[in-house]
């Protein structure tokens, strides 16, 4: 049986929810299939093409609902699950139980987890560890700053590795390990080190351009990497270097679109009030609560900015409206 996965691409839980779910497939419905991963990406533009859903069974996990009438299995757990209301509306009109959403969970892979273990009884003690860190890192359940930056773990290791290679490939190589090996066995691998190595020198880099395009006010770290050559940064790095703030404004520029990103700081000193995957979704974007994106068109680096601006402004206002007159 030909399996067709679409995933997250270049996501830690969007290739863990892939060998999660290729895994559960293999032991519990199909012992001979034939698996190909499609990585997606959030864009501006069109995100599911006809020719994507080619598998006799087709999944989607760890990203947007699709009503192509071949897509098979789905699993999300984002705020913003939906690209239309209409789609949402398919959504619930689909009766087959192989559809499956809630926000509730932190990370796609945990919420896969759940449904396999509940619904069939499946729950494999070797994925234990992947389902464990696929939580953390998607929920940024981190200690510290420091062991969300310092990437002293294995998982924090290929978390770079996937987050910064180039293409999909080696992701899908990583897709396959992680069904049957430890994330460090994956780590010490030949070519994941080779990978490893000069994108750990660049994440290192990456600490002192933030360090040096960043500002702090209200509560509200701004940056804007137009021109600086990264295509993608450790999220963490803003509460590394300025830890009393309590959310992160950036624009960035990527092969495929202009990036407008919001997070919110996991070790705040108070809960932020504010939800940005519903400020995203005003401007096209979404996500979760506490960590949210806007992707526009390559070359739209003024809208995305204007975007910033006035995220960055009603952000500020929070701080602003908490410090007694």
């Amino acid at each position: 049986m030909r399996v067709r996965i679409l995933y997250h691409d270049h996501c830690f839980d969007g290739a863990a929810s892939a060998a999660f779910f290729s895994r559960f497939y293999e032991d519990k419905l199909d012992s001979n299939p034939e698996f190909s991963f499609t990585g997606l990406a959030h864009k501006a533009s069109n995100l599911f093409e006809d020719a994507m859903f080619d598998g006799e069974v087709n999944a989607i996990v760890d990203f947007k609902y699709s009503p192509n009438p071949n897509l098979t299995w789905w699993f999300d757990h984002h705020q913003s699950a939906f690209l239309t209301p209409e789609d949402a509306e398919t959504f619930k009109l689909d009766h087959s139980g192989k559809k499956l959403y809630d926000p509730s969970f932190r990370s796609c892979t945990m919420f896969i987890a759940e449904v396999t273990r509940t619904k069939f009884g499946y729950n494999p003690d070797d994925l234990g560890e992947l389902v464990k860190w696929a939580d953390i890192v998607d929920g940024a359940q981190y200690a510290s700053s420091e062991e969300a930056v310092e990437l002293r773990s294995p998982a924090m290791k290929l978390t770079l590795v996937i987050e910064g290679a180039k293409g999909s490939e080696i992701i899908h190589q990583i897709i396959r390990w992680m069904r049957r090996e430890s994330l460090q066995s994956i780590v010490n691998k030949p070519e994941i080190q080779a990978l490893y190595v000069p994108l750990y020198n660049r994440h290192i880099e990456s600490i002192e351009i933030i360090r040096g395009q960043a500002t702090s006010q209200n509560g509200v770290v701004f940056f804007d990497l137009i021109g600086c050559q990264m295509e993608g940064y450790n999220k963490f790095i803003p509460y590394y270097l300025f830890p009393e703030s309590t959310y992160t404004v950036s624009v960035s520029t990527s092969s495929f679109r202009t990036k407008v990103s919001v997070g919110s700081n996991p070790w705040a000193k108070e809960e932020p009030r504010h939800n940005l995957a519903t400020i995203c979704e005003r401007y096209g974007g979404g996500g979760h609560p506490r960590v949210g994106a806007i992707s526009f068109e390559i070359g739209a680096i003024q809208k995305a900015r204007q975007v910033a601006d006035e995220i960055r402004a009603e952000l500020e206002s929070e701080h602003a409206a908490a410090i007694p007159s």
